[in-house]
């Protein structure tokens, strides 16, 4: 695990506990009764017709700085529609990206569209969280989790009618992914201690991954180019945020994305 991880994971266990101080599970647990459905986040990004975005909001990033000040998600999200992403990933972590719950539950709002919270997910209780304020999906991040919590989470995001995004970047956790049955699986072609990307980092592992699970490219693609490095080499779908968010409009940028 790089020293950034690392760093990540320690806050995310303080915030945890401060938030079961406030709120703790069991509670948090008696108010999901009044959820409603989440909307079929795999079905969107698994539609066997052409390459699916999943469209990003996150205000700011350890690598980039601050991306777009003053995004409203509502906004973004909305464009990301019209210009025909299947889904919407929205970054919650507070400190590192600027992000919040409030912009997820704001993006779900403003779209049709079924939504992820990306998030260094480290206990039950943000998967239970996820699931109140109105997440669809959750990110599960495999660097993160040993086995036994990757499985417990993994099952959890299931049990609650969601739909797990297994992430990895290291090859050498790609056996872990396959052994949980994950059959929608997210390679980051960043790598966390240079903080570098390559997108054919994603093409050098879908050759060891099962033709049966949807596979989404996550990090550095930036152009329509890209996209169609990855569509013909079988990648089912992307997840992209700061070249959108960086661009003038990010809802062109989504469309030129995918060519519409």
């Amino acid at each position: 695990m790089s020293s950034v991880l690392e760093k990540i994971i320690s806050r995310k266990r303080k915030e945890v506990a401060e938030a079961k101080a406030i709120l703790p599970l069991s509670n948090l647990k008696k108010q999901l009764e009044n959820c409603g459905q989440p909307r079929d986040f795999f079905a969107a990004v698994s539609n066997p017709i052409g390459m699916r975005l999943i469209a990003e909001f996150k205000r700011r990033s350890p690598s980039a700085g601050e991306i777009r000040p003053g995004a409203e998600p509502a906004e973004i999200a909305r464009g990301y529609e019209q210009a025909g992403a299947a889904a919407i990933s929205v970054l919650t972590d507070g400190e590192d990206f600027g992000g919040s719950l409030d912009d997820l539950v704001a993006a779900r709002k403003a779209s049709s569209l079924p939504v992820l919270r990306k998030e260094f997910i480290v206990d039950s209780y943000q998967v239970n969280e996820a699931r109140l304020y109105g997440a669809d999906a959750v990110l599960l991040i495999a660097e993160c989790l040993d086995d036994c919590l990757l499985r417990s989470l993994y099952r959890e995001v299931i049990d609650l009618g969601m739909t797990p995004l297994v992430e990895l970047h290291s090859s050498g956790n790609l056996s872990r992914v396959l052994d949980l049955g994950a059959t929608l699986i997210g390679v980051n072609n960043r790598d966390l201690i240079t903080m570098k990307t390559d997108i054919g980092h994603v093409l050098r592992l879908k050759e060891k991954i099962p033709q049966e699970c949807v596979l989404v490219a996550e990090s550095g693609i930036r152009s329509r180019a890209d996209v169609e490095q990855l569509e013909a080499a079988g990648v089912h779908a992307i997840l992209v945020g700061e070249s959108l968010l960086a661009s003038p409009d990010p809802s062109a940028a989504a469309g030129a994305l995918l060519a519409k």
